[in-house]
C-alpha cells in the first residue's frame, strides 16, 4: 500500500499543549458547532478547542488524511471524535447539504465558524477574472451561504452565534494576493450586515481576525526567516502566532460572556502596525 503523504502535511495541533492554559466554558458543553476548513490549518486548533469543551463539533474539509488525523488527535484527547464531511466548499449546494447531514447527526448548528480560505499569491498583472471568480468562491461566497443554511434554524430558536474569520492582511493592505484581501475585507463588511439583520433575533455575528498564524501550510509555504522577523518587528508581542491564539478567543466569542458583543472586528495579531 502507497504511503498517504497528506500525513505530512498534518497540523500538531496538541504538540506543546497543556490543559492548564484552556479557559473553560460551560456553555458550550452540548453545543452543535460546525466548522468549514476544520481539518487544518487554524480550523484544526478550531475544532479542537470546541471539542475540549464538550462541544460536538463537525466540519468540512477538502483533504480526507490530514483531517482524519486532526479527529484522531482529538478522540485521543478529549475521548470525543468530531464528524468530518469531506466537502468543497466552492460548491454551494454539497456545503448546505454537508450542514443538512451535520444537523441530522448532532442537532440544530448553534455555532457556525466561517473559517475555510485559501491564501495564493497573484499578480495584479496577470490574474484573471475567473481565478478572480474562484478566489472568491472561496474565500467570501460560502460565508454568506453557510450563514443562509443555518439562519432560519437559529432565527427560529432565537439564538445562535456565527463566528467569520478575516484576515489582518486587509487591514494593512498586505501586497501580493489582492483578491484575498478583497475577500477579507468583504467578510468585515458582511458581518456587520448579518449581525444588523440577524440581532434582533438575538444571533451574534462577529469577525475574528488574525494576524500571521505558523500554520503547517504557513510553515510549509511562505515563511522565511525574513518574512517572521518583518512581521515580529511589527508585532508589539515579539513572539510568532500559533493556532490556539486563534481559537481561545473563537471560545470566548461563542460563549456567554460575549452576550452583547455583535458585529465587530475582533484583530487578534500581536499589535502588528
Amino acid at each position: 500500500m502507497g504511503r498517504d503523504v497528506t500525513a505530512d502535511y498534518c497540523d500538531q495541533v496538541f504538540e506543546g499543549f497543556s490543559n492548564d492554559l484552556m479557559p473553560e466554558y460551560p456553555d458550550l458543553k452540548g453545543k452543535t458547532v460546525f466548522i468549514t476548513g476544520g481539518g487544518s490549518g487554524i480550523g484544526a486548533y478550531f475544532a479542537a478547542a470546541f471539542a475540549l469543551q464538550g462541544a460536538k463539533v463537525a466540519f468540512v474539509s477538502l483533504s480526507e488524511g490530514p483531517a482524519n488525523h486532526i479527529c484522531d488527535a482529538i478522540e485521543e484527547k478529549s475521548g470525543y471524535r468530531p464528524l468530518f464531511i469531506q466537502c468543497d466548499i466552492r460548491d454551494i449546494e454539497a456545503l448546505k447539504e454537508a450542514i443538512v447531514e451535520a444537523e441530522k447527526a448532532l442537532g440544530p448548528v448553534d455555532v457556525l465558524i466561517n473559517n475555510a480560505a485559501r491564501d495564493l499569491r497573484h499578480k495584479i498583472t496577470d490574474f484573471t477574472p475567473a481565478q478572480w471568480g474562484e478566489s472568491l468562491d472561496t474565500n467570501l461566497k460560502p460565508h454568506f451561504f453557510t450563514a443562509q443554511a443555518v439562519a432560519e434554524g437559529m432565527i427560529t430558536r432565537k439564538v445562535g452565534v456565527i463566528i467569520n474569520v478575516g484576515s489582518n492582511s486587509a487591514n494593512l493592505g498586505l501586497s501580493g494576493y489582492p483578491a484575498y484581501v478583497a475577500a477579507k475585507a468583504g467578510i468585515v463588511g458582511l458581518t456587520k450586515a448579518l449581525a444588523t439583520e440577524l440581532g434582533p433575533h438575538n444571533i451574534r455575528v462577529n469577525a475574528l481576525v488574525p494576524g500571521w498564524v505558523l500554520t503547517e501550510r504557513q510553515q510549509r509555504l511562505w515563511v522565511t526567516d525574513k518574512a517572521l522577523q518583518e512581521c515580529l518587528d511589527q508585532q508589539s508581542i515579539k513572539r510568532p502566532m500559533h493556532g490556539w491564539d486563534i481559537a481561545l478567543p473563537a471560545l470566548f466569542l461563542a460563549s456567554s460572556g460575549a452576550a452583547m458583543l455583535t458585529g465587530q472586528e475582533i484583530i487578534v495579531d500581536g499589535g502588528r502596525v
